[in-house]
């Protein structure tokens, strides 16, 4: 068994399976989660790298679910944490159903800020640990036809910074948020937005390169990183244009009929 123990949430396909993936190929131990069935084949495909690796499909928009992550770690010292899980929704704020944002803002939002308070509590006690958060570029972009997801990546990049702040004096403790744009996996088919200009772009970011990234700064102890020179300039474009500007581009990228024929 290895000495080092990793978390990663929303491991089964995408970023998350990329991050378990560096995290099973430097020796860690590996608990990988997310809500659906496939998390068990990520397993098998992880258990290559010769490391333990336990899979749990779990809802991560709840308190409960949250609970049974951690009581899956059967008490281990949680050396890295991925909070990566992450859910999208697309189109019209007013089409969308109750249900529907509701998840994306306990995905995204409660089930994240719950995992952190538990794991960040533990790693703090003992001055030891590694947290890389799977923010957004979209937080700093008015989310026209994605204001609900926008927003709660607006919330996680801020909320943080805050929480980085209330951690500088703890020493051996490192919080990282991974901050990219578009990234080819499936959120867009996820989010029902493959109509959509943003969902069938050819350029969207790698998610292993997005994942290598984050996992660098997370080692290095960064405080953030935004994934890509594109990515970057988007970024700081966001800081100075006025937020009408910013939110008509994404309703270029992101209302349903956008396409490219």
């Amino acid at each position: 068994m290895a000495d080092t123990f990793a978390i990663i949430t929303g491991a089964s396909t995408g970023i998350g399976f990329e991050l378990a993936t560096l995290a099973a190929q430097a020796g860690h131990d590996l608990l990988i989660v997310a809500d659906e069935g496939l998390i068990e084949a990520a397993a098998a495909d992880l258990r290559q790298f010769g490391t333990d690796v336990q899979a749990l499909e779990a809802d991560l928009a709840t308190v409960e679910g949250i609970d049974r992550l951690l009581a899956a770690a059967g008490g281990r010292t949680i050396d890295v944490l991925c909070a990566n899980a992450g859910r999208g929704l697309g189109r019209a704020f007013l089409d969308q159903s109750v249900d529907d944002w509701r998840r994306v803002v306990d995905t995204n939002i409660t089930g994240t800020v719950y995992l952190l308070q538990k794991v960040l509590a533990q790693m703090v006690a003992r001055r030891d640990g590694k947290v890389l958060v799977t923010g957004s570029i979209a937080g700093f972009i008015p989310g026209s036809f994605q204001a609900v997801y926008n927003g709660t990546k607006a919330f996680v990049d801020h909320f943080t910074d805050a929480l980085r702040d209330e951690l500088k004096d703890h020493e051996g403790v490192t919080l990282t948020t991974l901050m990219p744009g578009p990234v080819e996996t499936e959120f867009f088919d996820r989010a029902d937005m493959m109509d959509t200009e943003v969902g069938t772009s050819d350029s969207k970011s790698d998610p292993a390169k997005v994942a290598k990234d984050g996992w660098d700064a997370m080692m290095a102890g960064r405080h953030s990183i935004v994934s890509g020179w594109k990515n970057k300039l988007q970024a700081a474009a966001a800081h100075v244009l006025p937020a009408e500007i910013t939110a008509h581009q994404h309703r270029n990228m992101a209302e349903p009929g956008t396409a490219k024929k």
